[in-house]
């Protein structure tokens, strides 16, 4: 695309767009997927998980290659999955933001170019 779009909206979106990538550099370890925490009962009829909630799971559910993946995940690795699977969300998020913000600069410049064609008799 030879044309970049111009105009109040095009210079914001472009704006946001480039503070976005700046502030965010691809880190290393970031994580996909939910990380979630469930309760489970063994079976023991004297095992106090047969009297009250349960054992407590705590399972990282992601896709990778169209399949979905359920990992359990250590009680002492809860906090650090959680805060990469947090920063991968908003990464993603992040990610969208941009790719939102180039396909309404696309339209822009599409409308633009129709405008400025139509001008010329």
């Amino acid at each position: 695309m030879k044309e970049e779009p111009r105009g109040p909206q095009a210079v914001r979106l472009r704006q946001r767009k480039f503070e976005l990538l700046r502030h965010f550099p691809i880190p290393p370890d970031l994580l996909p997927g939910n990380l979630t925490r469930s309760f489970t009962r063994r079976g023991n009829p004297r095992c106090h998980c047969a009297r009250d909630k349960g054992h407590e799971v705590w399972t990282l559910t992601f896709m990778s290659k169209r399949q979905r993946h359920v990992e359990r995940i250590p009680k002492d690795w809860v906090v650090e999955v959680q805060q990469r699977a947090a920063a991968g969300r908003e990464f993603q998020d992040t990610v969208r933001e941009v790719l939102a913000s180039n396909a309404q600069l696309l339209v822009f410049a599409r409308q633009q170019r129709k405008k400025k064609k139509r001008k010329r008799p």
